[in-house]
């Protein structure tokens, strides 16, 4: 009877502590999806920002004025404090509608559905015309040597691997053509380059992107071709070798512009120097709107405040939305926000980047300490009644990457991504493709795990 006495004396003693921070934790991810989906903010706030301001190419009036929506838009919604960080980006401009077509060829001229890639230089109005040659990487480029590239327009067609399931993954298979593709050919003496664009499906867009010059091997332009007509122009290269192409563009890189990144701030009344940073890019390419990439993540990430500032939540540590500016075609705002917090010795002991689109949410990947995923792992439970349950893949993203330095946990938001390429980068990223319910239940994923990691911490720690 004693040792009986002695044991449910021991439960009483620890079990209840348990129970009850598991219950009150449960509880509040109820209310924070319960306030995301009655009573969300971001679907509203995602159809200003692409419909009333649009495409958010970084330099341009449209990345200034999202610059201003977002500021006001913070400080409407009650957050302590909202400032601007200066951040100097690139000023790209596509200039006049690209165009491309296949001439000499046995078939006739046949007009091909293109885009520039971001930064490249332009044509001119008089365009370039010049044979073909399609390589599928840049073993089989450097395997043609100069004999045989000098003079022509180099056709990159490698797909993505259709068999990963990680669409993220197959993208990132197939995505240095595009990046290195040009100086690539350029090393070897070509005039031009043409790249199958980064797309999950066979279809009729073409895809921008960025690019990145090697200076020492010079500057060349390129475009992006629709998966169906990369099939297209592959074909009639077998057919005939000698076949030419004609590409004209007008883009053109301008001087540097002065723009912002955006940060709103939910003091911490406990550990107030101790920083947890949710956020997603402000600039978009300039074709379609960017509703996914990345209106998404920055709507998510203010409404992931307002979540916890609504339901009157007293975070320990400071809570920040950073709206970064420039992660397409630079990474000037990510760079300098984790330039500016190593100069001001802040601590951010996590960062969540959402930039993978407003889908339906599946969990949250991680790269960090080994304390840092296990405290992430520990959590997984809590959110399978909301059927999010991939957590601890290797991950966080392109804008919180350069806190990594600092020892930051980075995490990245994950959505289901098998529908991610087929809008990425195109015209055809626009508001309407948006569901508002998987994009409110993605910010209550988020607003629910900034709830986490400030009660607890990224090390065991309270």
């Amino acid at each position: 009877m004693k040792i009986k006495t002695l044991l449910f004396l021991y439960l009483a003693a620890t079990l209840p502590n348990y129970t009850f921070s598991q219950s009150e934790d449960e509880a509040m991810l109820r209310k924070t999806f319960n306030e995301a989906l009655t009573n969300g903010q971001s679907y509203q706030m995602l159809d200003y920002l692409s419909n009333n301001i649009g495409a958010r190419l970084s330099g341009s009036p449209e990345a200034a004025a999202a610059v201003e929506w977002s500021r006001q838009q913070m400080m409407r919604l009650g957050f302590d404090t909202v400032y601007l960080q200066e951040v100097m980006v690139p000023h790209w401009v596509r200039g006049k509608k690209e165009v491309a077509r296949i001439v000499n060829a046995k078939s006739g001229t046949i007009d091909l559905k293109v885009c520039a890639l971001g930064n490249s230089v332009g044509t001119g109005p008089d365009g370039l015309a010049a044979s073909v040659v399609e390589v599928k990487n840049f073993d089989e480029l450097k395997n043609l040597g100069r004999k045989n590239v000098e003079g022509k327009i180099v056709f990159y067609n490698r797909p993505m691997d259709p068999t990963l399931i990680n669409t993220f993954g197959a993208y990132g298979g197939a995505v240095d053509q595009r990046v290195n593709g040009p100086s690539e050919a350029a090393r070897l003496g070509a005039k031009g380059v043409i790249v199958r664009s980064m797309a999950s499906n066979n279809d009729d867009i073409p895809h921008t992107g960025t690019l990145v010059y090697d200076e020492s091997a010079g500057r060349i332009p390129a475009i992006a071709v629709s998966t169906n007509d990369a099939n297209l122009l592959s074909r009639l290269l077998k057919d005939d070798a000698n076949l030419k192409v004609y590409m004209e563009t007008h883009c053109e890189m301008l001087p540097d512009v002065l723009s912002y990144n955006v940060i709103g701030e939910m003091k911490g009344n406990r550990y107030p120097n101790e920083y947890i940073v949710v956020g997603g890019h402000l600039d978009s390419w300039d074709v379609g709107d960017g509703s996914h990439d990345d209106g998404a993540g920055c709507v998510q990430s203010i409404e992931a405040i307002r979540i916890l500032m609504t339901l009157g939540y007293k975070p320990q540590r400071t809570l920040r939305a950073v709206m970064f500016m420039n992660e397409e075609n630079g990474l000037r705002g990510g760079l300098k926000y984790a330039a500016q917090a190593t100069a001001n010795k802040e601590t951010h002991i996590a960062a969540i980047e959402s930039d993978r689109g407003g889908f339906t949410p599946k969990g949250f990947t991680i790269s960090g300490s080994e304390k840092a995923k296990s405290a992430l792992m520990s959590w997984k439970p809590l959110f399978a009644p909301y059927d999010i349950y991939d957590f601890g893949k290797p991950g966080g993203g392109a804008d919180i990457g350069p806190l990594g330095e600092s020892g930051t946990a980075l995490i990245g938001f994950l959505p289901d991504s098998q529908r991610y390429f087929t809008l990425h980068h195109t015209d055809a990223d626009t508001f309407e493709t948006v569901d508002k319910r998987e994009l409110e239940m993605g910010a209550g994923s988020m607003a629910a795990l900034v709830y986490l990691i400030d009660k607890y911490g990224m090390d065991g720690k309270n």
